[in-house]
């Protein structure tokens, strides 16, 4: 870890209150959720984090406690670093501000959250489904979400079969 990013760390986390860790020189910040909108501006006006490169979810169930992660990529061109902000987000129906002042890109990336975890962003401008159709029910990429598929099948095959070792009787 750079010098930089190590002061960096260590201011957010004197002043935040926060949890660092590290994994193959990837450094990432443990975020409470009615902090995420005051570290992200921190980031970015302070530290020159101008880009928001990526926000996605995790979801851990049958984990209650959290069972979610929201996930922040931020990134500084300026100084060429990458910092990874996590928010833990408990229950059903999980709820975080919106980042959307600070990183107005953001936006989609909340839709698409929303629209495949179901974590509902307080104050987003246009939080609606964006990539399944408007009138789907559930939240597809939620562990818990009700697969409904059929098991494929297979045709014969006589090649395959004579080429496959079979136990001997």
């Amino acid at each position: 870890m750079s010098q930089q990013m190590q002061d960096i760390v260590q201011n957010l986390t004197g002043r935040f209150n926060l949890r660092s860790t590290q994994f193959r020189d990837q450094i990432s910040l443990t975020v409470g959720p009615e902090q995420i909108v005051v570290v992200c501006r921190a980031l970015r006006e302070e530290f020159g984090f101008e880009r928001l490169a990526g926000e996605t979810a995790v979801d851990y169930w049958p984990q209650q406690a959290p069972r979610f992660h929201v996930v922040y990529q931020l990134y500084s061109l300026r100084a060429n670093l990458r910092l990874e902000l996590r928010v833990p987000l408990a229950g059903q129906t999980p709820q975080i501000p919106t980042i959307e002042s600070v990183y107005p890109n953001a936006n989609w990336y909340e839709r698409e959250v929303w629209d495949m975890f179901g974590i509902r962003f307080e104050g987003h401008s246009d939080l609606r489904r964006i990539l399944m159709p408007a009138d789907w029910a559930g939240h597809p990429l939620r562990k818990d979400y009700p697969l409904g598929y059929e098991e494929v099948r297979f045709s014969f095959n006589p090649e395959v079969d004579e080429r496959k070792p079979h136990p001997k009787d």
